[in-house]
């Protein structure tokens, strides 16, 4: 068996961060934070770490997520993750956006394993404070006990308990940033939270917010990512249209499916096309043709792209004329980075807008 400490201290040796930050992560081992029963495949049988000790390490020293709950602690045909401890890299960075530093008091919104809470508590030290809210009890519980002598205060609930904080950070995405996370921070202060109009999306980037003196908040989006979602915030996911259906037109996009996935476009898409749901997947067929991106809407109109370019679609909306508009206005500007995005949420009226220097602005409601 390998040594858990040699590979602790080989994953941090990884990390692209500060050496605060690094620092931190050394002070807290992750073996002792996961549970012993995770789950490695979207289907299948979890794995216990008596049953398989090797295979349980490999996955923990993995430089990766590891899915920790499925389902909400219940069953199903596919293993949907709902609580993780979080890819080390991402960590880094939303703690690194959310300059947290010695004396700080800090809300973490979603405590899973009590990874993130422990190395936090190393960076606040003595004179500053860590809370975290996890809304399933029985990962609160579990967090709880590997947290004990860390000082980390582990709240069970969906409310954030009053008093004053000087950053937020969320591990899990919300498509509405609550006013009371505004009101729990002073202004200029941050909070750091992966972001999606709603939680049909599959992908949900993260966001460095300052609150602002109108109670609304704005900031950059600093990182592509993929979050659990908020079960506050869940909403039913709709079958995604077109299945089966026979195509109203057939186009061809100056892009295959597989270029919008390589080239990470498809983050940056969601962001300039209001109400339109982006993924990968397939829509049923026989054969592996490659990659697919779909995209579907609420009034049901779809398109998919395929590995060849091709675009086939349907509906009121015309999806190939919005997604074709929208990558070649990506392109003309030099297919700007997502650091260029920025975010703005006011959420007395609703509002948000989503902001990118030459390329525009588009309000998701």
């Amino acid at each position: 068996m390998a040594d858990l400490y040699d590979l602790h201290a080989r994953l941090v040796a990884r990390l692209d961060t500060t050496e605060a930050i690094r620092a931190a992560f050394a002070d807290h081992p992750r073996h002792r934070y996961v549970p012993d029963l995770i789950w490695p495949d979207a289907n299948g049988l979890p794995l216990r770490r008596t049953a398989d000790p090797e295979r349980w390490v490999s996955c923990v020293y993995a430089f990766a997520p590891v899915t920790t709950q499925a389902n909400d602690g219940g069953s199903g045909p596919v293993n949907t993750p709902s609580s993780s401890s979080s890819h080390p890299q991402v960590m880094a960075d939303m703690i690194r956006a959310a300059r947290v530093g010695p004396g700080d008091r800090v809300l973490e919104i979603g405590t899973g394993t009590g990874w993130n809470a422990a190395i936090l508590s190393s960076l606040v030290g003595p004179t500053g404070s860590v809370t975290s809210v996890e809304i399933d009890p029985d990962v609160a519980a579990h967090a709880r006990g590997r947290l004990d002598a860390t000082g980390v205060r582990v709240v069970h609930g969906a409310e954030i308990p009053e008093g004053g904080y000087d950053a937020i950070i969320a591990t899990c995405a919300v498509s509405r940033v609550p006013e009371e996370w505004i009101e729990s921070v002073p202004v200029g202060a941050p909070i750091v939270v992966p972001w999606a109009p709603s939680s049909e999306h599959e992908s949900t980037p993260v966001a460095a917010l300052r609150v602002r003196d109108d109670g609304s908040a704005c900031g950059a989006f600093v990182r592509d990512a993929v979050f659990m979602h908020d079960r506050t915030q869940r909403v039913s996911e709709s079958p995604f249209p077109g299945i089966g259906a026979e195509p109203e037109y057939e186009r061809c996009l100056p892009a295959t499916s597989d270029a919008l996935v390589d080239a990470r476009l498809l983050t940056r898409l969601m962001l300039m096309l209001p109400g339109v749901r982006p993924g990968v997947g397939a829509r049923p067929f026989e054969g592996d043709i490659g990659r697919i991106v779909h995209l579907g809407t609420a009034d049901a109109s779809w398109a998919y792209v395929w590995p060849d370019g091709t675009v086939t679609g349907g509906g009121e909306r015309d999806l190939f004329g919005e997604l074709a508009a929208a990558y070649e206005a990506l392109t003309e500007a030099g297919r700007p980075p997502l650091e260029a995005f920025s975010l703005e949420v006011d959420p007395k009226n609703g509002v948000r807008r989503v902001r990118a220097p030459d390329l525009g602005v588009w309000e998701h409601r």
